[in-house]
């Protein structure tokens, strides 16, 4: 992998993203209107006496951690559409641009959206409702990273999928992360799942990360050392993820790229 090549697809996405008002408002729109409705929301049950004023941080600390899987999975699977759409993907594989260097910007193009969608959720938390996430301190770190590797491995396995059938099967883009959202526990303990969900949850990486947080907001404080089984857990998935991407990958060049639509 040449970085030059990288930083090359890298302003390729930014230019896009900079162009394209649909996609500026994407990163600030739903997480501004997710944060307004849940916030209002747990104000409300807090002010009614039903509840304590640790739900607006659990209820906004899940919607802001959310961001990261979300934006994630996102920007791999849409870019690949993006590029099925405009049918520039023969194009953009005619270059010396490696299969490996695309890999490489989507996931940083990731990181770059999580990263500013989630400061601007988190600023809006601070300044509506108080609420500020960056209580949590340094475990924000881990949680990140674990939480974006889990969308990396649902936009690689997506993304290999619509590799191998086409566009016409393109909602699994906005459609994965919601299917394992029920499992992960973002809005509730996993305690509350029937006795089978809860099984699944534990083979579910994110759901540790949410888990860890109410637990510390309910005053247990969670080791680091307590993520170790999900980041286990997101690497091997993140392996599988790749190995599908890639054979996805060499089994379009067999076909021809042109024949992706």
């Amino acid at each position: 992998m040449k970085l030059h090549r990288i930083w090359g697809i890298f302003l390729r996405y930014f230019y896009n993203l900079i162009h394209t008002y649909d996609r500026l408002t994407d990163m600030f729109f739903w997480p501004f209107i997710d944060l307004l409705l849940w916030g209002l929301t747990s104000r409300y049950l807090v002010s009614s006496g039903s509840s304590s004023n640790t739900l607006i941080l659990a209820l906004l600390g899940g919607i802001i951690l959310l961001i990261f899987p979300w934006r994630g999975q996102y920007e791999i699977t849409v870019s690949l559409l993006e590029d099925l759409w405009n049918r520039n993907l023969v194009n953009l594989f005619a270059t010396p641009i490696h299969f490996s260097e695309w890999v490489v910007t989507v996931m940083l193009i990731g990181i770059f959206k999580s990263s500013v969608s989630f400061a601007f959720a988190s600023l809006i938390a601070i300044l509506l409702y108080t609420t500020n996430i960056y209580t949590f301190g340094i475990l924000l770190l881990p949680w990140a990273g674990l939480l974006i590797m889990f969308g990396w491995v649902f936009g690689f396995l997506i993304a290999s999928i619509i590799m191998r059938y086409g566009t016409k099967i393109q909602t699994l883009a906005w459609m994965s992360m919601a299917i394992v959202s029920p499992f992960a526990g973002v809005f509730y303990p996993i305690s509350i799942l029937p006795t089978w969900a809860q099984n699944v949850s534990h083979w579910v990486p994110v759901s540790y990360v949410f888990e860890a947080m109410r637990a510390i907001i309910s005053g247990n404080p969670m080791p680091v050392s307590a993520l170790f089984w999900p980041f286990v857990l997101c690497a091997f998935y993140f392996f599988i993820a790749m190995m599908m991407l890639y054979n996805s990958y060499q089994e379009i060049l067999k076909r021809g790229l042109i024949s992706v639509e």
